[in-house]
């Protein structure tokens, strides 16, 4: 054997940092790690998607109902001012929701951690409520998508309940860390 890939005591070296760092590739809980931020960044991508087809709708809205001030009409009716400012709360809502939950933490891989808590059984409680996450904001997503704007303010209950149901998955999952 020539010594061109010799990485006998180079890797030696590089796993006794990673299990010195508490870190080891073939642990479960390590994968379980991976796939919660994995699973949450996939329910950003998708809430993401929600928010910009509200934003869309909205500028669409207000382009046909309100048109430029004119003498004849020198203010805008205010039904459709409260409808634009329907969808854009409702797309604040969804921002904020996906801001939550990129700010959501892991369980460290730490010794203290591992003092008080099982963390395996702990991620795959977490697994559990990222994939409700996932679901509801894939719904989200579907109800948003292709909408004119006064489909989604007609529609603007549901989607409310839609986001008070993320937001209480969001809680149980805090619940489950503490």
């Amino acid at each position: 054997m020539t010594g061109f890939y010799d990485v006998g005591p180079i890797r030696k070296v590089a796993i006794n940092l990673f299990y010195g760092w508490g870190y080891n590739f073939y642990r479960k809980e390590n994968q379980l790690r991976a796939d919660d931020q994995l699973i949450r960044a996939k329910a950003c991508e998708l809430l993401n998607q929600a928010r910009a087809a509200v934003e869309t709708a909205e500028v669409d809205y207000r382009r046909v109902r309100i048109p430029p001030p004119s003498r004849a009409n020198p203010t805008p009716d205010p039904d459709a001012v409260a409808g634009a400012q329907a969808l854009e709360r409702l797309s604040r809502d969804i921002g904020g929701l996906e801001a939550l939950i990129r700010s959501q933490p892991t369980p460290e891989n730490d010794r203290m951690t591992q003092r008080y808590r099982n963390e395996a059984a702990t991620l795959e409680k977490l697994g559990e409520s990222d994939q409700d996450l996932i679901g509801q904001s894939d719904l989200l997503r579907s109800l948003t998508q292709g909408r004119a704007g006064e489909d989604l303010i007609a529609g603007l209950p549901q989607l409310q309940e839609g986001l008070a149901a993320v937001r209480a998955t969001l809680q149980r999952r805090v619940a489950i860390l503490t």
